[in-house]
Formats: structure tokens, C-alpha cells, sequence
């Protein structure tokens, strides 16, 4: 068994261990004295850079960057797995905030949390159990770490892992006796736009500099010559580090069997994985079916591909513990309402308790406390507790030992439940606050509209 999982703390990566030698010292080195090292996480400084060095040398665009988070976007909302799944325009991902370089907020992956896994085994066991009409066949990986041209070359390109991408990539090629034209599908570490765009380069889909041109002309997506992040890759699955690499080996492996449905690249046959991690290494994969001609259409009522819960097995409710009917009310412990009545999310809050009220199968599909933090006028905050977790469930005033709390204006906090804020885009530009579980975030559209 295989298995990567990771909690995140909130925020960007930051630097945690500060008593030893740092794995990213020289990389930071070769940064500075190229490019500079400014305020800001390090991540999106050295991979907005590469962008930068890309466009310099090449003559990319914004845009073109800008189309690789529209392409990630799209895909990912038929990715029940995806943390977002909103599809934005080209014109809003360019007008979201910069972050470095080429980047804005919505071409760089989020903090997640997530867990993935799969099972490896020898061919005597899968014949022996049967298996050969789901084995998916590892034709070649290769794991390479970083080269002396990553840091004698003093190019932000190379800093991040091109060649040491491009090296595994040809290694993993050379021994399947298989190249890139053989392949239909692909889920590379899109962390930033900028390292998919320079990744098209690193794996020989495209001649140097024309990573550009290849996402701005459709090759990297449904209808094109290769289908890139079907999931939706980091920027919109999300990318929980320990658990990535796996995930994309599950998009794959239902690419391959024909699980996939409503994202399914057609007539599948190769596909290929790259994940990277800076300081340093690189991994890229090869699959197939081990035994093609097996391999039967998926009809069983569960397909993990699609479902990320399964629909067979029937919502447990926990029962009413006795000390919990008096707090789930609409009303606080005194009666009164839950805000103040001169702000406008009181009358949301009665009418979402109505909601709980009348439809006890909230509590089965959303499964979670949450905190509401609603910010007034002058800047003070009123707690509001809204409970779909414990049966009959409700709202009620002050704070609680919540699996997700959101901080949100008064006013905002409305035009979110009314349907005129999205809340992923509230969350983007700094609207919405979230602590805790984004998954019980991602239910809000349970309650939303």
C-alpha cells in the first residue's frame, strides 16, 4: 500500500526548520542573485520568475499563462474530488490579484488538505486474484534530483526543475520504447500556470519556447492532441504535497480503465505523469493496462472516478445526544436572536434555520458544524453557529467547537447567501475568511442561493 496525506497549516509554504542547513538554500541563492528576492512567499517568487525568464527569452504572454488556469479551471468542475470547481473567464483569472511575475492568485494552487492511495502489486497477484480487468501497468518511471545545470546556469528555468523534468522524462521514454506522441493523457504539477507551460517544454510535447503556443491553440485540452490535468490539476484539484503524486495516479488509472465518464479522454491507451518538488527531484510515470484486451466497460453502482462518496451505502445520522436539543434552536440560550436585528444576516440566519428545520437531510449531506464570524459596520464580530452535523440540528448564537469557521462581512455575508457573491471568488479576493476543513467549505453550496 501506497499512501500520501497531508494537513496543511494555513497560508503559503513558508520556511519551518530554522536550526539547519535549508533544502532550498542554493535554489534561493540562484534566485537572489539573478532575479532579486523580494517580500512574499518564496514558491510563486521562483516559479512567477521562471514565467518571467520564459517570456523574456521566448516571448510568452500573459495571457498564454493565463489560459493554462482557465484550461485547470474548466476541467475541474466534473472532479468531484476538486477543492474548486467554479469555471472562470480568461478575463477574470488575468483580473484576479498579481501575486509575481505573470501570476495572479488564481493560476497558483491553494492550501489543501487531502489523502490519496493505491495498491501495488506483482503480476502472480493479479492474475492469481483475477485482477487483469483493472491492472494498470507501470511501463517506466524514473525519479531524477537536482543537476549542476540547475544551478550553474543561473536561470530561474532551470532552477525549478526543468532539466531535471526533462531528464526523467526521456528516461522513463527510453525504456517503454514509447515517446510523447504515444500518449493521450496527462496530469503533470501544474503548482503555478507557469511550471505547466514550461513542463509542455520539459516533456518534449512542444520544441522549446512553444509552450505558449500549444495551450493557446487547444492542444492540451479535450479536442486537442494530448488532454493535460483532466482532474484539474494543483491549481484547482489542490495540492495536499504528500498526497498529490497519487492523486494523479487515481486520475490516471481511471483514465486508463474508462471510469472517468464525464471527463474521460477518449480512446486512452498511455498516460503520463510528472510531479516535482523543489529541492529537489522529479518523478515522471508511464501507464497502460496490463492486460488491454481484459478490460470490460465499468458498471458497478459505485465508481470512485465520479462518486466521491459512495451512493450505495446509506448516510449515517449520529443520533441526538440529551444535552443537545436546548442549543439548537434558532435562537440564543436567552431567546433573543442570534445577530443583532439591525443587521441584514439575521433574517438569512431565521430563514436558514426555517431551512434546517424543514429539511432534516441537510445534516446527511453536509455533516458539519460551522462558525460564522459575522463582521458589522464598526468592525465588531458576532459568532453565529450553524449545526448540520448533529440531528435535528440548527443555529445558535456564539462560538462552538466548529469543523469549518468563516469570517465574512455583515454585507457580503448576505449577497453570498442570496446568490449575488460566489463564495470561492469571495474566498479568492480576501472577502471570505475560512479556518478549519475547506471540504465543509466547498458544501456550502448546499445552503448558498
Amino acid at each position: 500500500l501506497a499512501l500520501g496525506f497531508e494537513k496543511m497549516e494555513p497560508g503559503s509554504l513558508g520556511i519551518k526548520f530554522t536550526d539547519r542547513a535549508n533544502p532550498l538554500d542554493e535554489h534561493i541563492s540562484v534566485l537572489a542573485k539573478t532575479r532579486g528576492f523580494g517580500k512574499g512567499p518564496f514558491a510563486p517568487q521562483m516559479f512567477g520568475n521562471a514565467g518571467v525568464e520564459h517570456m523574456e527569452r521566448y516571448g510568452s504572454t500573459m495571457e498564454q499563462f493565463a489560459r493554462v488556469a482557465e484550461k485547470n479551471h474548466k476541467h475541474s468542475a466534473n472532479n468531484p474530488y476538486s477543492q474548486f470547481r467554479d469555471v472562470y473567464s480568461l478575463e477574470s483569472i488575468m483580473k484576479s490579484p498579481a501575486v509575481h511575475g505573470p501570476l495572479t492568485k488564481l493560476q497558483c494552487c491553494p492550501t489543501s488538505d487531502g489523502a490519496a492511495a493505491a495498491i501495488v502489486v506483482s503480476e502472480d497477484f493479479v492474475v492469481r486474484h483475477k485482477l487483469q480487468g483493472q491492472a494498470v501497468e507501470i511501463l517506466g518511471m524514473s525519479m531524477v534530483t537536482d543537476l549542476p545545470s540547475s544551478f550553474d546556469e543561473g536561470s530561474a528555468i532551470k532552477v525549478v526543475g526543468f532539466d531535471m523534468s526533462q531528464k526523467a522524462a526521456d528516461d522513463v521514454f527510453r525504456k517503454a520504447g514509447k515517446t510523447i506522441s504515444d500518449v493521450q493523457v496527462v496530469e503533470l504539477h501544474d503548482c503555478f500556470s507557469a511550471n505547466e507551460l514550461l513542463t509542455y517544454e520539459a516533456l518534449r510535447m512542444c520544441p522549446p519556447g512553444k509552450g505558449g503556443k500549444l495551450v493557446e491553440d487547444g492542444q492540451v485540452t479535450y479536442g486537442g492532441k494530448w488532454v493535460v490535468n483532466p482532474s484539474g490539476g494543483l491549481i484547482s484539484k489542490g495540492h495536499p504535497l504528500g498526497a498529490t503524486g497519487l492523486a494523479q495516479c487515481a486520475e490516471l488509472s481511471w483514465q486508463l480503465r474508462g471510469m472517468a465518464t464525464n471527463r474521460q479522454v477518449p480512446n486512452t491507451k498511455y498516460a503520463l505523469q510528472h510531479n516535482l518538488g523543489l529541492g529537489g527531484a522529479a518523478v515522471v510515470t508511464l501507464y497502460a493496462m496490463g492486460w488491454p484486451d481484459q478490460v470490460r466497460p465499468f458498471s458497478k453502482p459505485y465508481n470512485p472516478a465520479i462518486h466521491a462518496e459512495d451512493p450505495t451505502k446509506p448516510k449515517v445520522v449520529s443520533p441526538v445526544p440529551p444535552a443537545a436539543s436546548p442549543s439548537s434552536s434558532s435562537s440564543s440560550p436567552a431567546g433573543g436572536a442570534v445577530v443583532p436585528g439591525n443587521l441584514k444576516s439575521a433574517a438569512i440566519f431565521e430563514q436558514l434555520s426555517k431551512r434546517i428545520a424543514s429539511d432534516p437531510s441537510l445534516i446527511g449531506k453536509v455533516a458539519g458544524v460551522y462558525q460564522f464570524n459575522i463582521k458589522d459596520a464598526s468592525g465588531a464580530v458576532h459568532a453565529v453557529t450553524v449545526d448540520l452535523k448533529t440531528a435535528p440540528g440548527g443555529v445558535r448564537k456564539g462560538e462552538s467547537k466548529a469543523d469549518c469557521t468563516l469570517t465574512i462581512s455583515d454585507e457580503d455575508f448576505v449577497k453570498m447567501f442570496t446568490g449575488a457573491l460566489n463564495p470561492q471568488q469571495a474566498f479568492m479576493k480576501g472577502q471570505l475568511k475560512i479556518q478549519g476543513n475547506m471540504s465543509f467549505a466547498m458544501k456550502l453550496n448546499q445552503l448558498v442561493g
